[in-house]
């Protein structure tokens, strides 16, 4: 799953990590990688800290420590290699849809059409929708649950990130598994977990109960 990851070449997965447990330790408030309100309310701030938060963080020099947030996976030895190999990841995620255009049609025109749809227009979709819950999700929709941070719902963006854009609740309850759990709202990465889990290959899942849920209603 790691070098899975690793092919939508949005870093290596120690880095992705690490940034990840940042942003929600310190979620739009001083400290968070990639918030979109880091710089004020003005018309200009928002603009710029939409941009921020959409892409331009990832050329920051800013690294986020380590040894603070990631111990874990500084502790497995595969995550690391997995990790330490990500050029070669980035190397497959490019050529591979080359490759694959140039086998089907057995044509230079077919490496290249591969290349370009299944590696380059995948890989700017893919990211773009990425950015968008570090950027939209964090200004645009609604909160129907409580959290410490400005993160919100942006139905649209449901279907392209797999659920990721329920994003009030993941924040308002980080380990639980589900984001979608209000009527209508699909969550596709949800349904991979419970499939996971029942091949063996995800545990300890945490579902969402009513109980929980009652906890956290109400927009903050």
């Amino acid at each position: 799953m790691a070098i899975t990851g690793s092919l939508a070449v949005q870093g290596n997965v120690l880095n992705w990590v690490a940034d990840h447990r940042r942003h929600h330790a310190f979620s739009d408030r001083e400290g968070d990688p990639h918030s979109p309100w880091l710089f004020g309310t003005s018309p200009w701030a928002v603009t710029k800290g939409f941009l921020h938060a959409h892409m331009m963080w990832f050329f920051d020099r800013d690294e986020t420590n380590h040894r603070r947030f990631i111990p874990d996976l500084l502790a497995d030895r595969h995550i690391v290699r997995a990790s330490k190999a990500f050029g070669v990841w980035v190397t497959i995620s490019l050529l591979l849809p080359a490759l694959l255009g140039g086998l089907i049609s057995w044509s230079w025109a077919g490496v290249l059409t591969g290349f370009f749809w299944g590696g380059l227009v995948r890989l700017a979709i893919c990211n773009h929708v990425t950015w968008s819950i570090n950027s939209i999700c964090h200004m645009v929709g609604e909160r129907p649950f409580r959290s410490r941070d400005r993160s919100r719902n942006f139905w649209p963006l449901a279907i392209f990130s797999m659920g990721e854009s329920w994003h009030n609740l993941h924040h308002a309850d980080p380990t639980c598994a589900r984001h979608g759990v209000l009527p209508g709202q699909i969550d596709i990465s949800a349904r991979v977990i419970w499939i996971f889990e029942r091949l063996g290959w995800a545990y300890d899942v945490r579902w969402p109960t009513p109980q929980r849920l009652a906890r956290l209603s109400g927009a903050a």
